[in-house]
């Protein structure tokens, strides 16, 4: 079966820079990299120990076990060198996106409410998840719609999202739920809560992995044949077309 060919780069983006960061332990630096190449932009490499983001326009931290995951997943990477960078970038508006354990860790820098705790299964999932979109006003998912259904993989051994009442009346009042587990919720996260944003739109975090969907051939399958999925390249082109327009 014939596998698709990945989306053009998007136009404009040749002169973006979007930071990766790479902590002990990350294990999808290179993955969330050659998802920005592929999208147009230009990959920055971050060094955990690194006081300066080196001019770039956008920061992604993704997914690993940074730190061993020692004390609490995220709970050390939220106080490495480069961290101060982020927050106060972020903080400036800067677009920030956190996959995985970067999500974690910017729960854990408080850029983000609520935090993430064991699976509720207590076992590590794998899977290829099906997601609605809920939010696509954000720097991170412009180029979806709202309601739109996507698969990308997850995996996780510590992804249910928890926030207490009041937190969670605000995200939802104010539509920060960026995504949502569909067909079933595989970390006991409340809400069915896949990724939220900060007020701006411009901090999110996700749980589930887009950059392993980006490329034809490496993706999950779908009707058009084994591996072709490449629901995760929007999560790309959408801050380089933020970036595009500022």
């Amino acid at each position: 079966m014939g596998a698709p060919a990945s989306s053009a780069p998007t136009p404009g983006a040749a002169g973006a820079r979007i930071g990766v960061v790479t902590f002990p332990g990350t294990l999808d630096d290179r993955d969330a990299a050659r998802a920005v190449t592929l999208a147009g932009a230009e990959a920055v490499h971050l060094w955990h120990a690194d006081e300066s983001l080196s001019d770039v326009d956008a920061v992604i931290l993704p997914g690993g076990f940074s730190y061993g995951d020692y004390l609490r997943c995220g709970a050390i990477a939220r106080f490495a060198p480069i961290m101060d960078a982020v927050i106060a970038a972020a903080k400036g508006g800067m677009p920030v996106l956190g996959i995985c354990n970067g999500f974690q860790v910017l729960c854990e820098a408080h850029l983000l409410p609520g935090a993430l705790v064991r699976n509720d299964s207590q076992q590590f999932v794998c899977r290829d998840q099906k997601l609605r979109i809920e939010n696509a006003e954000t720097a991170w998912t412009s180029d979806f719609t709202a309601g739109q259904e996507i698969v990308i993989p997850l995996k996780n051994g510590e992804g249910g999202y928890m926030a207490d009442d009041a937190a969670l009346d605000m995200l939802e009042g104010e539509g920060r739920v960026v995504a949502r587990y569909l067909e079933v919720n595989p970390n006991g996260s409340r809400n069915d809560i896949a990724g939220i944003t900060d007020a701006t739109g411009r901090i999110v975090g996700l749980m589930p992995h887009p950059e392993h969907a980006v490329e034809a051939g490496y993706g999950p399958d779908t009707a058009e044949g084994m591996r072709t999925g490449l629901d995760g390249q929007g999560f790309f082109t959408s801050v380089i077309s933020a970036l595009v327009r500022a």
